[in-house]
Order: C-alpha cells, then sequence, then structure tokens
C-alpha cells in the first residue's frame, strides 16, 4: 500500500470506534476485530504507555501497524519525525519500518472517537514508522511494537492466533 492510503486507512479504523470501544485503548485485545475491513488486518499501539493484547487474525490478511505516528500541518510532522524511533519483532525477530513523512492523507472519524476527537470526513498530513508484514502461517505468532517520539512512548506485545487457511 502507497504511504497515503496506508495512513489514512489506519486513522480512518483507528478513528471509527467511540472511547471504550476503541483498539487503541484496547488494554487486552478483546477489540482487535473491531472495525477491521478491506484485506488488512490493523494493530494499534496505544495513546501512550503499554499493554498486552491477544487476538485472532484471519489467514491469509497482510499486517500493517505504527510503531508511533501523528496527524497535523507539515510542520507538527516535521517536529514529530525529528524524535521518531521505533522498532518492531515478529517472532522475536527484527522487522524493518519504513519512516513516512508528512503525507496528504483523507480520514473519516466518528464523533466520539478518542483519537481525532471530532468526527467527519476530512484531509490533514500523516506521519510515522510503519510495518507492513505478508499475511503469517496459520497458528501462533507474536508481535512487538515499541516506538517513541520526545516524551510519548508506545509499548505493546501481540499474541496472534492466525485461523487455518
Amino acid at each position: 500500500m502507497s504511504a497515503a492510503e496506508l495512513q489514512g486507512r489506519w486513522w480512518s479504523w483507528a478513528a471509527s470506534s467511540t472511547g471504550g470501544a476503541n483498539p487503541v485503548s484496547d488494554p487486552d485485545g478483546h477489540l482487535c476485530a473491531k472495525g477491521q475491513q478491506g484485506g488488512v488486518w490493523f494493530l494499534a499501539g496505544t495513546f501512550g504507555g503499554s499493554a498486552k493484547r491477544s487476538c485472532t487474525v484471519p489467514a491469509g490478511a497482510p499486517l500493517a501497524f505504527p510503531l508511533v505516528n501523528s496527524v497535523g500541518e507539515p510542520a507538527d510532522c516535521a517536529a514529530f519525525m525529528a524524535l521518531a524511533q521505533g522498532s518492531a519483532t515478529l517472532d522475536g525477530r527484527e522487522v524493518p519500518a519504513e519512516r513516512f513523512d508528512a503525507t496528504p492523507v483523507q480520514i473519516t472519524a466518528v464523533d466520539g472517537n478518542p483519537v481525532l476527537q471530532g468526527g467527519g470526513r476530512f484531509r490533514t498530513h500523516a506521519c510515522g514508522l510503519w510495518v507492513q508484514v505478508e499475511p503469517l502461517a496459520a497458528g501462533s505468532h507474536t508481535v512487538g511494537i515499541r516506538g517513541s517520539s520526545g516524551s510519548f512512548a508506545v509499548s505493546v506485545d501481540y499474541q496472534l492466533q492466525v485461523s487455518g487457511g
């Protein structure tokens, strides 16, 4: 996926649920499947801090997730990305991340979402460190997400169960 499509789709997914039902605020993975659509399985970080999540991923679905990300004006993204760093592991092996600087995106959000606060459809810029992974084999897998920018830090450990093919 292109930087614009990936980020726009992820932000729209993350902003498609209200407070207590939002996958970014999910403490254990029970909201993993919430709002998933379109052939890519998104994983979420946190609003800062750590989480341990377990979820089932359908066979054949590629994964996509940010290590750390932000939205705003190009200058906001430049400041955020100047300090952005992170790493990801899949089954204990490091997975390379892509750096996306300020990219124009279109986002659709519901009112009351904790990610962007307001609802509606709008254009903005998104940036971050991103990982895209081909579909995983059936069985159990681990994903570790670590990211930070300035004083904001994310640490999420996923236990994924990929359903049979």
